[in-house]
């Protein structure tokens, strides 16, 4: 019988294996000096390009879903149409998992679907943030991301259905990147949360959160962020969370969270307010984070926002609903939004987030959107 030791000896050098084949195979930007990015972060707002710039966009989280390859995450996208149908130089924030650069039928690492969102982005001038895993485990394994996951998991824990640690991963992703025209950022994690789950299971009923959970996450984040900055240490580095009062980042563990070195982008997800432009209350609304943010000196993005509409409400209404938002978080300090989410196939008869093709959130982008220099 192998030692735990020896197992893990093996799976890093098959890992290492893995990636080296996928990039001596793919982009031939993997490994390239990436330059100065286009996107900076500043204490005002971001820039583009050496211009003050007030991204809008979607989340299309499904952007790298390819059946012929791997296992996808919701519908195929025709690539070419989504970004041409935006503003050029809008913002997707997307899936960028490395369970969907699996190829499926081989087990091996396959940066197809991948690279042809990168190289999408670029042809129409459009900027990407990519989401490297998420913190409920959707689209990979399913599993929660707990407490232990942040202490150390992420860098010796092997997800079922992926050939790579996170960490392994993390740097693939950045080198394999880091030099795309499309790059805004890195976002980690989607909505941290560093519950302790308990012998009943991890759903959020049986989860507690111990004192120190904000420390927890902020070392993650000093860590996992300095993993990536010595790749790329251009490219602003984004928070995930969700901003609400989650564990880890309840109160002023937020602001103690994003003072870490490897966090650029505060970010805050708005859902159920609708056209409330500042959600929440004294402790983990909108507001307060925006004034965390200002204390230090980093800008905050609403990057999602969602509201139903379809069976329960029409998509004008909430495209007006949204406009009312939005306009009040800009004139409080806000330096961008992101819609939820940007679906191919949206079911009109029912009550969704879906916003489709045709949808006339894509004019309120296109509105929104705003560079200058």
């Amino acid at each position: 019988m192998k030692s735990s030791t020896g197992l893990r000896v093996g799976t890093t050098v098959l890992a290492i294996l893995l990636m080296i084949g996928a990039n001596l195979a793919g982009s031939s930007t993997a490994g390239a000096d990436p330059g100065p990015a286009r996107v900076q972060a500043t204490p005002t707002g971001l820039t583009l390009d050496g211009g003050d710039w007030w991204p809008s966009g979607f989340n299309a989280y499904q952007l790298a879903t390819d059946w012929s390859v791997n296992a996808g995450c919701g519908a195929m996208v025709d690539l070419d149409d989504y970004f041409g149908s935006l503003e050029p130089q809008s913002l997707t924030r997307f899936n960028a998992f490395a369970r969907l650069a699996v190829n499926k039928y081989t087990g091996q690492l396959d940066f197809g679907p991948m690279d042809a969102v990168f190289a999408a982005a670029a042809r129409h001038d459009q900027l990407l943030v990519p989401v490297l895993t998420a913190g409920d485990g959707a689209c990979e394994d399913e599993a929660f991301k707990d407490r232990q996951w942040y202490q150390d998991g992420w860098e010796t824990a092997v997800p079922v259905g992926s050939p790579v640690r996170f960490d392994q991963w993390v740097s693939t992703a950045v080198n394999r990147w880091k030099s795309s025209p499309a790059l805004a950022g890195w976002e980690l994690v989607g909505e941290p949360e560093p519950g302790l789950c308990s012998a009943g299971g991890c759903s959020w009923q049986t989860r507690s959160c111990p004192a120190d959970s904000g420390a927890v996450l902020r070392t993650f984040f000093d860590e996992a962020g300095a993993l990536i900055r010595g790749i790329d240490s251009a490219t602003p580095i984004w928070a995930g969370l969700i901003g609400g009062g989650q564990c880890g980042s309840a109160g002023d563990d937020y602001r103690l969270v994003n003072a870490s070195p490897g966090v650029d982008v505060l970010e805050y997800h708005d859902y159920g307010s609708d056209a409330v432009p500042l959600p929440g209350d004294v402790w983990n609304g909108l507001q307060t984070r925006i004034w965390q943010a200002q204390v230090l000196d980093k800008p905050l993005v609403v990057t999602e926002i969602g509201q139903n509409a379809g069976s329960c409400g029409s998509v004008q209404g909430r495209a007006d609903d949204f406009e009312t938002k939005v306009a009040g978080q800009r004139s409080a300090g806000t330096a961008g939004a992101l819609f939820w989410a940007f679906v191919p196939d949206p079911r009109p008869a029912e009550c969704t987030f879906d916003i489709g093709p045709d949808d006339p959130v894509f004019d309120l982008v296109e509105d929104l959107n705003t560079v200058s220099p």
